[in-house]
């Protein structure tokens, strides 16, 4: 039976023999996720969590609630219940030892846990980056200080990218504050923002403080300032990074695009789990 109401199901598990006494139903895919529990909310510690083959009909219910938002980022789940505590919470899938396993958890349960979770940071000291690097960027980074390699490629948008599959998922423009003066006055600026909103990750960053923009001298700083938030409110999903020097901004870039690799990863392989972990029905005859 497809969920009809956002909600978050909370049940007894009718097999008696299992440690894991409670099911919960998360409303993400077609019929949901059913998983066995060992408690009903993850307050002083992670809750260890197990597929459930199915969702009988006749369970005994605990506890029904609204879901707020129910969304999937990377490996993980993020769920918003609609009530004023214990409302948000995260199904993470992860691994412990050399095993893949489900945890359920709090903020406060998280900070005194992290159940073998790898932070973006520390996936990109880990890996090596094959940088690709716009044919037409002047001076570009080397990132010679980082866990990079460097490839001349011409590029739809940004002037640095990362690809999967040879299909770019991140991209990074770099501008000076010269630079990106000149692009917003120009009236570029918009054009540039959407070719970099076209791609599932991008972001523009600056080599210099957010606070020399009110000491420009040949244009008005709040012009500036005016055109940099109209921009970042009609493009949403691109920030506008400023990173002090070109230096910062190397290092930054590296980490975006790291990050945006390890979350790449983090989605398909939250992609199968959900689609293993889905309630499936028998027909009806």
């Amino acid at each position: 039976m497809a969920l009809m109401v956002m909600e978050f199901v909370i049940a007894r598990n009718p097999d008696g023999s299992s440690s894991l006494p409670y099911l919960v139903r998360v409303p993400l895919g077609g019929e949901g996720i059913a998983l066995k529990v060992r408690e009903t909310w993850p307050r002083t510690s992670k809750v260890y969590c197990h597929r459930a083959d199915d969702w009988p009909d006749d369970l005994e219910i605990v506890e029904r609630v609204a879901v707020r938002s129910c969304v999937r980022r990377g490996a993980s789940i993020d769920l918003v219940l609609d009530r004023s505590r214990e409302h948000r919470s995260q199904f993470v899938f992860t691994t412990a030892r050399g095993r893949e396993v489900i945890f359920w958890q709090s903020a406060r349960t998280a900070k005194q846990a992290r159940p073998g979770v790898t932070t973006p940071t520390a996936r990109a000291a880990g890996r090596v980056l094959d940088i690709l690097v716009d044919s037409h960027e002047r001076y570009a980074w080397k990132f010679d200080q980082q866990q990079a390699t460097t490839r001349r490629q011409a590029l739809p948008a940004g002037d640095y990218a990362v690809t999967i599959d040879d299909r770019i998922i991140a991209a990074v423009e770099r501008k000076s504050l010269p630079d990106l003066v000149a692009t917003l006055t120009s009236g570029k600026l918009r054009y540039l923002l959407a070719d970099l909103a076209a791609l599932p990750r991008a972001a523009l960053v600056v080599e210099d403080r957010w606070s020399s923009v009110f000491k420009l001298e040949r244009v008005r700083p709040s012009v500036v300032a005016e055109g940099l938030a109209e921009a970042q409110v009609r493009f949403p999903t691109v920030p506008i990074v400023f990173c002090e020097t070109r230096l910062l901004a190397q290092e930054w870039t590296y980490r975006y695009l790291g990050a945006a690799v390890s979350h790449h990863h983090d989605h398909m392989h939250g992609d199968r789990r959900v689609e293993e972990l889905s309630v499936t029905t028998e027909p009806h005859g």
